[in-house]
């Protein structure tokens, strides 16, 4: 029964499909049935992917409550895809990740936007690929950083004139053995999850941790000394101004003590495996030439929040899934 209304919805919206496990926000007639939160049964159409029967399906990014500014704009979105690729295409709406990843797994999504760790499971259990990689200042990976006060007995191994390690991490590391960290919050790539995998990968074992909720809280904890030892954060949160102008001497206090490379991803652009190589192809180009012009970027802007991408692969994650890996946590509880 499930499977005739999702169908039927298909058939009936022209430009869209209703949210999943959320209200409709659009009050037309066509939508105003809801889905189950849960679908189970996938999608089935006898027609090719891209036409009316079978159209392609662009999820938005997730929101409990998507607004009409959100809608609205990725109704355009996908206009402009429609009409550059020749291909039909509809979006939908997902209430959280963790559904989006089960639209994606059962043919209810097609086209969508992943957090680091959702491409993780995504391309482990669900097939999907990546198309396109956001770039922040140019960059499509960010590093992260150790960091602990001098005058309290810790050594630094990163030379800041050169932008280089002198060590490797298991020795500049050591020095953490039965210490307590301040980390950012349990799912932060870069104040939790990859600086502790290094130190897993290492085989050093740190006492009890303080969560702190915030990378900057990391280094007024580190700079007041008394609640940890030692902390991480993204390079360089020591400069954030907040910090700067309550401490002005932050940098010279809090020093980095070994620094993690650029191996963790921005937010990724991913096709779902029933997404063939011409279709894919076709989207890549698409989304480019619409990065390219003013309101194709406000476009993009508005739905997920992405101001610039390059094409990207599975190996842009090669390094960050070693170490979310050896970090031994449970990689669906990262996801919200």
């Amino acid at each position: 029964m499930k499977k005739l209304l999702l169908a039927s919805l298909l058939l009936l919206t022209a430009c869209t499909l209703p949210t999943f496990g959320g209200p409709t926000p659009a009050p037309t007639p066509a939508a105003t049935v809801e889905p189950s939160p849960a679908v189970s049964v996938p999608l089935q159409p006898a027609s090719e992917l891209g036409t009316k029967g079978n159209p392609v399906i662009l999820a938005l990014a997730p929101a409990t409550q998507p607004s009409d500014d959100l809608m609205t704009a990725g109704n355009a979105l996908a206009g402009r895809l429609q009409a550059l690729t020749g291909y039909e295409i509809v979006t939908a709406a997902p209430a959280s990740e963790q559904e989006l990843l089960q639209a994606l797994s059962i043919g209810n999504a097609h086209i969508a936007v992943l957090s680091p760790y959702g491409y993780l499971l995504a391309s482990r259990e669900r097939g999907v690929s990546a198309l396109l990689s956001r770039l922040r200042d140019g960059q499509a990976l960010y590093g992260a950083q150790f960091i602990a006060r001098p005058d309290e007995g810790f050594d630094s191994y990163y030379d800041s004139a050169r932008n280089e390690n002198t060590a490797e991490a298991a020795q500049a590391l050591g020095q953490f053995r039965d210490r307590k960290p301040c980390w950012s919050d349990p799912a932060s790539p870069s104040g939790y999850v990859v600086p502790l995998g290094f130190l897993r990968q290492a085989q050093i074992q740190v006492s009890e941790p303080a969560f702190v909720e915030g990378q900057g809280t990391v280094v007024r904890a580190v700079y007041a000394k008394g609640i940890c030892d030692f902390g991480a954060t993204y390079i360089d949160a020591r400069y954030l101004p907040a910090l700067e102008a309550d401490y002005p001497n932050v940098v010279e206090k809090v020093a980095v003590i070994w620094q993690i490379p650029a191996i963790i991803p921005y937010e990724t652009i991913v096709t779902a495996s029933a997404v063939n190589p011409e279709i894919k192809r076709s989207l890549l180009r698409a989304f480019i030439d619409l990065m390219n012009t003013p309101d194709g970027r406000l476009l993009i802007q508005k739905v997920y929040g992405i101001d610039a991408f390059q094409p990207a692969d599975d190996t842009l994650y090669d390094q960050f899934r070693i170490y979310v890996g050896e970090s031994g946590l449970d990689l669906s509880t990262l996801i919200k």
